[in-house]
Formats: structure tokens, sequence, C-alpha cells
């Protein structure tokens, strides 16, 4: 029995907020900030022999959260590298996938702007052709991608759970469109990643950044690749910590006179070539892995439920309240995201102001003509939670 009191109690935080907003930029718990803070400790007085042992000691405290994140994806960790952001991870699939002029991308007009921007370029760069799937009362499913993908459609890229409506897309179902059209799978997991199981059969990238439900912070995520990927595309940029490690490793090899960068390059063929490939942000690394211990430790599963529940505990109240629900998703088109409305732009900002004037953290957001007040609901939060936003949302409503 998982003991959810005891997950909160690693969040200090919470004793005196409602933290409801993961999906802007969420908390970090205090193993992660102490990893953190032992990390610097030693960049301030580092304890080995020289630097070169101290950097090396630095590449293995990053490479250590990799384990907590193959488990956190079930996939292998040969799949899997560390992003700077998603904005990153987006633009190495962009950028990797090779293009011919005419080729389609198709995307749905939910997503965040980000999602589209290295796509809509690609339209100025290499006459690519963004084909955007008009969304139904905050839908766009595998049907609606399915009428609009032609023999054209190069990729399709797509939120697994959309930033503002809620809705959370049948990826198995998109990753079988994908492959009857040869089409590259791109998706942004970042507002599903660390709070509800994904689906990556099918999928040939998978990116989030860690700042979101990952509950890491900014500057740091991981990227999925396929083998697909793996065995056709290559990286547009490079850099030597892709390159397979040299014989008796990086301290022994800078100390060998004759070394020379007029040589052969031989590049790991895991999903690590694709990385920055130079120093990176360390610290997040760090704070990325031990705050999926936490997870990993619950289950995903159990996390997912916990979510689910109070999911439904929110919309059960709203649906008693005079607002619109903009997420009224059961559990299969749905993960942390709860949107409502009050009726209008100008009422939503002042629900959010009066709401955060009492300390409950959620945010303000629409794309597409929806959206409204979003509510994130993650699993360090609790029923208490939701009945304090439930409570106050009807006492502005009634003011």
């Amino acid at each position: 029995m998982a003991d959810f009191d005891q997950v909160r109690a690693e969040f200090p935080v919470l004793r005196e907020k409602v933290f409801l907003d993961a999906a802007c930029v969420s908390v970090l718990p205090q193993r992660a900030g102490q990893a953190i803070n032992e990390f610097v400790a030693e960049l301030v007085d580092p304890s080995a022999r020289d630097a070169t042992e101290h950097h090396i000691w630095m590449d293995e405290c990053r490479e250590a959260a990799m384990p907590q994140l193959a488990t956190l994806l079930d996939c292998p960790r040969d799949r899997l590298a560390y992003v700077e952001s998603t904005t990153h991870g987006l633009n190495i699939a962009a950028q990797a996938i090779p293009w011919s002029a005419g080729d389609e991308v198709v995307m749905c007009n939910l997503e965040f702007l980000q999602v589209a921007i290295p796509f809509v370029k690609l339209a100025e760069q290499a006459g690519v052709k963004p084909v955007f799937v008009e969304h139904a009362n905050g839908i766009a499913d595998v049907e609606s991608f399915a009428a609009a993908v032609t023999p054209r459609t190069r990729a399709i890229v797509v939120s697994s759970t959309q930033w503002t409506s809620g809705y959370r897309i049948d990826l198995a179902g998109l990753a079988e469109l994908a492959r009857s059209v040869n089409a590259w799978l791109v998706v942004d997991g970042i507002q599903q990643a660390g709070a509800i199981p994904l689906d990556l059969e099918g999928v040939d990238f998978m990116v989030a950044g860690g700042h979101k439900w990952l509950n890491s912070p900014m500057g740091t995520g991981i990227l999925y690749l396929s083998q697909r990927v793996l065995e056709e595309l290559e990286p547009a940029n490079w850099g030597y910590f892709g390159l397979e490690p040299p014989q008796g490793g990086w301290g022994n090899y800078f100390a060998t006179p004759d070394i020379t960068p007029d040589r052969q390059y031989s590049f790991v063929r895991t999903a690590k070539r694709f990385e920055i490939g130079g120093t990176s942000n360390y610290p997040g690394a760090i704070a990325l892995g031990k705050s999926q211990e936490i997870v990993n430790e619950l289950g995903i599963d159990t996390v997912a439920t916990h979510i689910w529940d109070l999911g439904d505990r929110l919309i059960e109240g709203l649906g008693k309240l005079d607002v619109q629900l903009e997420t009224p998703f059961d559990r299969s088109c749905r993960a942390g995201i709860i949107s409502f409305t009050t009726g209008s732009r100008e009422r939503d900002r002042e629900c959010l102001d009066f709401l955060l004037d009492r300390r409950i953290y959620v945010a303000h957001r629409y794309t597409a003509n929806t959206g409204g007040v979003r509510v994130s609901v993650h699993y360090f939060n609790n029923q208490d939670d939701i009945d304090q936003l439930l409570d106050a949302t009807g006492s502005f409503l009634s003011k």
C-alpha cells in the first residue's frame, strides 16, 4: 500500500501551499534538492586527487540517473539520451529526419507553440508542408489524424497530453497510423511523463523536459529513440562524449602523447550519440534521477491511479459548480491536467487571482479557443488539496 502521506513529506512546499501547477513548473522533492547540494559542495571543494579525476566523477554522477529513467519509461537504457529541454529534443528530431521538398508533417492546432516551431521552420528551409488537424471540443484523436495523413506524410508530431484541454491521445493507435504511411512519430511527452505511463511501442522520438511532471530543475530532460531511429538516422550535431570510450578511459587518452584530432571517429550506436556531446547540466540530471526514485518506489501504475482518483474527485466537484469543464474526459483520455472556464477570459483571470490569493497554485492557459483555469493534479496532491480548490472556486463564483 503506497504511503502518499510520506510522499508529501518529500515536498515541504505543500505545508503552506496547495500546489496544483506541475504543468507549468513543478517543485523538487527534498531528496533531489539534497543531492544537488551535495554535488555542488563537491564542486566547491573537490576531494578528487586532480581535476581529471574530478571530471570523471561528475560524468559518473550524471550517468547514475539513467537506470531510474529506464525503469520509469520501461525501456532499454540504450534508447535514452539526456536533453536540455523539450525544445532541444524536438529540434533533434526535426534535424535528424531526412526531408524532401513536398514532404508533409501532420500536427494539430491544440499544440503548445514550441511543438510546431521546428517543423514550421522546415517549410522555409526544406520545402516541407505543415498540415494542422483541427480539434473538436479539445480533442484531436487518431481518427482526425488519419483523415489528414497522405502518402507524402513524413512525420506525425503530437503532444501525448495536450497542455490546455488535457486530452491524452491513444499513442498505440497513432503509432499504428504512422507505420501505415511509413512516417516518423514524434511525441512531446512533457505533460505526461512522470504522472501516467507512456506507451512507447511504435514511437520514434519521445521527449520530455524535466521541470514539469518529472519534478526536476530547468535545463534537463529525457529523449527516447526507437530502434529504427538508432539504425537509420544520425544527429545533426556531434560531441566527443558520444564517441566510443577510448581504451583505458578519457584520463588515459588525454595523457597519451601521440593523440591527434586528425583521425577517424567512431560513435556509439545508442541514443547517447544524440546528446549534446559535451559538458551539460550535471546538477539537473542528478536531480532528475533522484526525483524518479520516488515514482519508481511507488510504481508508475500506482501513481497514475492516485492521479486519476483525484482527477475524478475534481471533475465531480466542478460538475456541481457554475463552470464549464474543458476536460470532460475519462481516464483513457486524461493524464493530470483538468481545465475549466467560468465563462470568459476576464472572469477566468479573476478566478485565478482569487485562488492565488489563497495560496492555491493553478494557471490560466488557452490555445485554439480551449482552456481557462488549468489545474495540474500530481502524485503529491491529496483529497484536501482538491477540496480546498473546489471550496475556493465555489466562494469565488458566489461572491
